[in-house]
C-alpha cells in the first residue's frame, strides 16, 4: 500500500488529533483563519503533544527541539468561531531530527482543511551543537511514525 499524498490524506491517516480552539484574533479582515496562524497551531499540536505524551515540560530536558523547516499547503479556509483538530503523523525519525506531517481540520470533514510539514532538529548547549532525539521524545514519537517512512 503507498502512502497517500498530501492532498489524498484524511484525518484517519494520522496517528493522534489535538484538539485547538480558536481565539477571535485569528481571524483577519478577508474573514478567515489567517495564514500565519496555521504554523502557530503546528507548534502548539506538536509541543502539546510532546509535553503530554512524555507527562514531562520538554523545556526543561538537556536537548531542545528546535524548528529548522516548517511548510504549509492550503487547501480551504478555516474560521473563527471553531474548534480545529490537529492530526500528528511522523513521517521521519532520525538520529537527530524529526519530521512531523500535521493536517488541521475543522468541523466534520474527513478532508484536511490544510497540510503542514514540521521539522525539529535536537540541538543542546550553548553552542547549540546537534544532538541525538532524546529517548523520551522518541519513545512517544516512534507510534506516529508511517509505516514505511524513512529513518535517519
Amino acid at each position: 500500500m503507498s502512502e497517500p499524498r498530501q492532498g489524498d490524506l484524511r484525518r484517519d491517516d494520522f496517528g493522534t488529533i489535538r484538539r485547538i480552539t480558536t481565539r477571535w484574533e485569528d481571524e483577519d479582515v478577508y474573514g478567515h483563519v489567517n495564514n500565519v496562524v496555521y504554523y502557530s497551531f503546528f507548534d502548539t499540536a506538536v509541543n502539546g503533544y510532546l509535553i503530554e505524551a512524555t507527562g514531562t515540560d520538554i523545556r526543561g530536558l538537556d536537548a531542545s527541539g528546535i524548528v529548522a523547516e516548517t511548510s504549509c499547503r492550503f487547501l480551504r479556509e478555516l474560521r473563527f468561531p471553531g474548534d480545529v483538530e490537529a492530526g500528528l503523523r511522523v513521517t521521519k525519525l532520525g538520529t537527530s531530527s524529526v519530521v512531523y506531517e500535521i493536517g488541521l481540520f475543522q468541523g466534520e470533514s474527513s478532508e484536511p482543511a490544510a497540510v503542514g510539514r514540521f521539522v525539529h532538529v535536537y540541538v543542546m548547549g550553548e553552542d547549540r551543537a546537534v544532538t541525538p532525539v532524546p529517548d523520551l521524545i522518541r519513545a512517544v514519537l516512534e507510534p506516529l511514525l508511517v509505516l514505511g517512512s524513512a529513518h535517519e
